[in-house]
């Protein structure tokens, strides 16, 4: 009995789509307006960066004038229960990258979504910026297992702290084994971009247009994104 050779011709599934270093560089933007919009307008606490976060709760705990210690563990424990979560959908998606992705994304839009008509709605009501808080952490936490789970070299979406390091240490003056510069600088790039142009619309406009705009990015992305770097 002989079996046939799968057909080389045969599309993968997984590749339909829009290739996962331009989308995961563009949820980098995404971020960027995230960590603006909760920094800037939500007390000085992170929800996509944790490294920042963790930082932050020590200078709160501390007394550091504007910081909340009540906002930051808000955000730290709804990034872990998106991050839970997330580890949960590598289960559900039966082993697909692409599944996963677009789930995730469209969960991420969804919240974000959420977190822009609240902001819009009711701006000054109490418990708001908490809500905010909580469904923009509890997105980042899930679109951060998902990211980790994809393993695309050099582009967490959220921490560039080893990516300027690989940068630099791997580049002509350090080891001279640079390989991939370009997506590094790409990465960088993108959240100083998305980081400026949170800021400007905080300051200048409102933060709930920054966060309307994060919304509508990662709901594009989750109709378009691919399984495969």
């Amino acid at each position: 009995m002989t079996t046939e050779a799968p057909d080389a011709r045969t599309p993968d599934p997984e590749a339909r789509g829009v290739r996962l270093l331009p989308v995961l560089l563009v949820l980098t933007v995404v971020s960027g307006l995230i960590d603006a919009v909760s920094f800037l307008g939500l007390g000085h606490v992170f929800t996509a960066n944790m490294t920042g976060n963790v930082v932050v709760l020590g200078f709160a705990a501390a007394g550091a004038p504007a910081f909340s210690v009540a906002h930051t563990v808000t955000s730290l424990g709804c990034f872990l229960a998106g991050a839970t979560v997330g580890g949960r959908l590598t289960l559900w998606s039966g082993g697909s990258q692409r599944t996963r992705t677009r789930i995730t994304l469209a969960v991420e839009a969804a919240l974000v979504g959420v977190a822009a008509v609240a902001a819009l709605v009711m701006p000054d009501r109490s418990g708001t910026a908490y809500a905010l808080i909580a469904l923009t952490a509890f997105a980042m936490g899930l679109r951060n297992a998902t990211v980790r789970k994809l393993g695309v070299p050099d582009l967490t979406t959220t921490v560039l702290t080893m990516t300027l390091t690989g940068l630099v240490a791997e580049s002509p003056l350090g080891s001279n084994t640079e390989r991939r510069a370009a997506r590094r600088v790409a990465a960088v790039v993108a959240m100083v971009a998305g980081a400026a142009v949170g800021a400007w619309l905080v300051l200048h406009h409102h933060l709930w247009i920054a966060l309307l705009i994060a919304a509508a990015v990662s709901g594009v992305l989750a109709v378009v994104a691919s399984g495969r770097e």
